[in-house]
């Protein structure tokens, strides 16, 4: 078997611009079948990334301003969402899996022993980190406990707790915000490295020590069971809308009286959007693969036919037409799996050093267009063997037919 090698590569040293251009036009087409899957997966990573914080199978409630006069009232009249319609949307509508609600202070000043820092604070329910998708690295969230007794506790991010608790636990401690002390409960892991979030308490108490005792939220949150479609989405979204507009007596057609973020509809629409990207990419990276075969085919005919005058020589010292088929086929899936790998390897270098050049050039807190472009180890292999196979393919019927040629007319071929 080391002869058939040895042959083989001194085959391929002597006919070295046939060597490449078959070789070209494998690791061409591996490699730009890599660029383009990378680019789009690059593309949806980050599309995903952005929509990460968020639960998909949710909807959420901000308190807005009325844009058409209704009862009797002007339009920009101020509709704040209360602490009652969170018990009326989880009392009335059965498809509302988990709630929470969130009430947002924010120039608070933050301070542990000599170390003081400005952040935001949200009040928040215990479902809270479900619906926001958070993840706890130290202790715990907000409880049932704390709400209903109004503990003067904190939930913390993980960029705070490095920069200003700066010990290895932060659980225990006591920090002050605005003058009244917390005491830590948990770390949650910063959205992205570096960037430091909001802080986390009761929402009971947040209301009571930084709104005045106020009824009033920013927004309510809520998760959904059973709705799985677009028209489900839209007609759920009336519902809510309707028995809000109700609730505080505005016209159920003023969408700005309570603006409703349907991320169902949202991440529907972004998927569709992304499998579109997706199979346009896939168009196009077939008919580069589709062109890669061609070339490997092409080559291999040419190939053999400017090689049956050797294989008549071949024959004339006793080479078996078995022999000269297995030589053809095994060099033709030595260079295509090597040149293959090379493309492969090219590829995915690209697209590393892109995303490399992409992730050191982005502030912390900035949205990335491209993101994390990966590509499917076996999608990749398997176009390879694609191509190995289309050369296969094109080379044995004319191999075949050249090696049973007698030897002297092979010997004479192209003479």
């Amino acid at each position: 078997m080391i002869e058939v090698f040895i042959e083989i590569w001194e085959s391929l040293r002597k006919n070295k611009l046939r060597t490449f251009l078959t070789g070209f036009s494998v690791a061409w087409g591996i490699f730009m079948l890599i660029i383009l899957l990378g680019s789009g997966n690059g593309l949806k990573n980050a599309a995903l990334s952005a929509f990460g914080n968020q639960t998909v199978n949710s909807m959420k409630l901000y308190s807005g301003y009325t844009s058409i006069p209704y009862a009797g009232y002007e339009k920009d009249r101020r509709i704040n969402l209360t602490i009652n319609d969170i018990d009326i949307l989880k009392n009335e509508f059965s498809e509302i899996d988990l709630i929470s609600a969130t009430g947002y202070y924010s120039g608070k000043t933050l301070k542990y022993k000599t170390l003081t820092s400005s952040l935001s604070i949200n009040g928040t329910m215990p479902n809270g980190i479900i619906l926001d998708k958070k993840t706890i690295i130290e202790g715990r969230f907000i409880n049932n406990q704390d709400i209903s007794k109004r503990r003067k506790v904190i939930v913390i991010d993980e960029t705070t707790k490095k920069n200003i608790i700066k010990e290895e636990t932060a659980v225990g401690k006591k920090i002050q915000i605005d003058g009244v002390t917390f005491l830590i409960v948990g770390v949650y892991e910063s959205f992205q490295e570096g960037m430091q979030d909001d802080c986390y308490i009761p929402l009971t108490l947040g209301n009571l020590i930084f709104n005045s005792n106020s009824p009033y939220i920013n927004n309510i949150s809520f998760s959904v069971n059973g709705i799985n479609t677009t028209k489900a989405s839209e007609d759920f979204e009336k519902k809510i809308r309707t028995r809000i507009a109700k609730e505080h007596n505005y016209s159920p057609e003023d969408s700005n009286g309570v603006w409703i973020r349907n991320n169902i509809d949202d991440y529907k629409t972004m998927m569709m959007v992304m499998n579109g990207i997706a199979l346009f990419v896939w168009i196009i990276g077939l008919g580069t693969l589709l062109a890669g075969v061609v070339g490997v085919s092409n080559i291999m005919l040419v190939t053999i036919k400017e090689r049956t005058n050797e294989f008549g020589i071949r024959k004339a010292l006793g080479a078996k037409p078995s022999s000269i088929i297995r030589l053809i086929l095994i060099e033709s899936i030595v260079v295509t799996s090597f040149f293959g790998y090379v493309g492969l390897v090219l590829g995915i270098g690209v697209m590393e050093i892109f995303n490399s050049i992409l992730v050191s050039g982005a502030t912390t807190d900035e949205f990335t267009m491209f993101k994390n472009p990966t590509v499917n180890l076996g999608i990749a292999v398997s176009a390879t063997l694609v191509l190995i196979i289309s050369g296969l393919i094109a080379g044995y019927a004319p191999a075949k037919k050249a090696a049973r040629l007698k030897t002297i007319d092979a010997m004479r071929y192209n003479k």
